[in-house]
């Protein structure tokens, strides 16, 4: 019987370098998505929220038309959904509302842990909605997700209000969002998905501009709008870069690092430091998503997508 030749040690050492690149790319994804957020906040007190949405989304379009068209050219055009594309468009801009409406009222790193529920979120409207059988290990998971956004928000002590109710919001428009977007990645190009995405968010917060325009108070007011914009535009084209290098199974967990990205964000921007019950509920929330978000990427192959601010 002839033996199964193992792959060069040059093949190897070259995956190992791709998977080792992948991780890298996605680590940095989330540390700009963190960055992203923090800029949110600050901004929020000086920009309106309508103008800032529209601003992040238009800074993503014209970048990604400007770096897809000239290596693209018009099939970056090509689709057999444009309504989907355009509800999907819809869901992420009221998703991006939600959140920019939510970081003015709450901490950092506790709105980025109740928004990255929204894996688990999606196993309960694939049982629910989409009639997907769900294992007893998945209820589990999600029951401990949401066990650990509890802790974090506390209902009935002093630091539970209305607000909470924004973060849940974002992750139920993002639930549908990305249950949307895996219907459409069995068909549609990626980097197509992408520049729609971009450009039906800024025609649809252009809408309201007239209303909500405003002269802005300091050129630092617009820095703050351009980081915004490229710290979402640059996230998510180094998550489709690592995707390219490494299996989905592989990186799904490492986006759990946002949470640690936003703590420090909320420490160094706003001297907030999430007390101990608090990182507990955190570490809940990691653990189960992270988990939940592994076992979907190992049975459907699928990469699922951060939320997005």
């Amino acid at each position: 019987m002839s033996e199964v030749q193992a792959p060069p040690r040059g093949a190897r050492d070259l995956e190992s370098e791709r998977i080792l690149a992948g991780i890298g790319l996605v680590l940095l994804a989330v540390a700009c998505f963190a960055t992203l957020d923090t800029a949110t906040k600050i901004s929020v007190s000086t920009v309106p929220i309508v103008m800032g949405v529209w601003f992040r989304y238009a800074f993503q379009a014209v970048a990604t038309t400007a770096v897809l068209l000239p290596t693209r050219g018009l099939s970056i055009l090509r689709t057999a959904h444009p309504k989907f594309h355009a509800l999907r468009g819809a869901l992420l801009l009221t998703t991006s509302l939600f959140a920019f409406f939510s970081l003015r009222y709450m901490p950092l790193a506790e709105f980025t842990a109740v928004v990255l529920i929204a894996p688990l979120v999606i196993t309960l409207f694939a049982a629910t909605v989409l009639k997907e059988r769900v294992s007893a290990l998945r209820w589990s998971l999600v029951a401990g997700g949401f066990v650990g956004t509890l802790v974090i928000l506390r209902p009935g002590g002093s630091a539970f209000s209305w607000a909470i109710l924004l973060p849940i919001g974002l992750v139920m428009t993002n639930a549908w969002f990305q249950v949307l977007t895996s219907k459409l990645a069995q068909t549609e190009n990626p980097l197509t998905m992408h520049f729609y995405t971009g450009w039906v968010g800024a025609l649809l917060a252009a809408c309201a501009l007239p209303f909500v325009w405003t002269t802005l108070p300091s050129w630092h007011s617009w820095a703050l709008l351009c980081l915004m914009g490229a710290m979402g535009t640059v996230g998510h084209f180094m998550l489709i870069l690592a995707y390219q290098r490494a299996p989905a199974s592989t990186l799904t967990p490492f986006l759990y690092a946002q949470i640690a990205f936003a703590m420090l964000g909320g420490w160094l921007m706003f001297s907030h430091v999430p007390d101990t019950v608090s990182l507990v509920g955190m570490g809940l929330i990691a653990v189960c998503g992270a988990a939940g978000a592994w076992l979907t990427v190992r049975e459907r192959r699928l990469p699922i997508e951060p939320a997005e601010s």
